[in-house]
């Protein structure tokens, strides 16, 4: 298996990587800038600029883009298509690092977890505007997308346990109240997805046990 790792320069996408290789699986990064990982394949590209030709032999495209400023938090959606186009009508998988704003705290699917009052004010930019890619990718059912939702508090620096709870649309605490996950468990979820296609057209979430 053959994954391409879009912003491969980036925290969480470091940990994806680091990952798939553990498990023997051919990587390719892509970023704007050198490459910053160890024996990968690498392309060094806007993604607004990649071809078919360079997903030719590419089963899984992970997308660990990001976007915090007001001027670019509108390419969230707009990579989303960009890289869909390129995904559809194949076999190839699109998986997306996404956020955890857009989970539902009702089981009525009616309430995001940005809109509740509790809601850091300083998070809803992105948050909105991450709600806003993933309602794009629903519409997407020329792709084979899955939406990685991570716990609230998502550590950099939290410890790699091998273990994760595995959820889906509404906002999910563990045993002990929590919603949280480190970077290193979040990659053991993501790559899990890419290897098991068990969630086509979904969206997931994780978080510790």
């Amino acid at each position: 298996m053959k994954l391409m790792v879009i912003g491969s320069n980036g925290k969480a996408a470091k940990e994806i990587i680091k990952e798939a290789k553990s498990r023997g699986l051919e990587v390719v990064g892509v970023a704007r800038s050198a490459n910053q990982n160890e024996g990968i394949a690498f392309i060094q590209k806007d993604l607004f600029d990649l071809t078919k030709e360079d997903l030719a032999n590419v089963d899984v495209v992970i997308d660990a883009f990001g976007a915090w400023t007001p001027e670019t938090l509108p390419l969230h959606t707009k990579s989303l298509k960009k890289l869909g186009d390129l995904v559809a009508n194949t076999e190839k998988r699109l998986l997306v690092v996404g956020g955890a704003g857009s989970l539902y705290v009702d089981d009525s699917l009616t309430t995001q977890l940005s809109q509740t009052p509790d809601f850091p004010e300083s998070y809803l930019p992105v948050a909105n505007a991450m709600g806003e890619s993933l309602a794009y990718l629903r519409t997407r059912n020329d792709v084979n997308w899955t939406y990685v939702s991570p716990a609230v508090d998502f550590q950099v620096e939290g410890k790699r346990t091998g273990d994760y709870l595995l959820a889906g649309e509404v906002f999910t605490v563990n045993d002990r109240g929590e919603s949280v996950i480190s970077y290193a468990d979040y990659a053991i979820a993501m790559v899990d997805e890419a290897q098991k296609r068990h969630h086509i057209k979904e969206r997931i979430s994780v978080l510790a046990k």
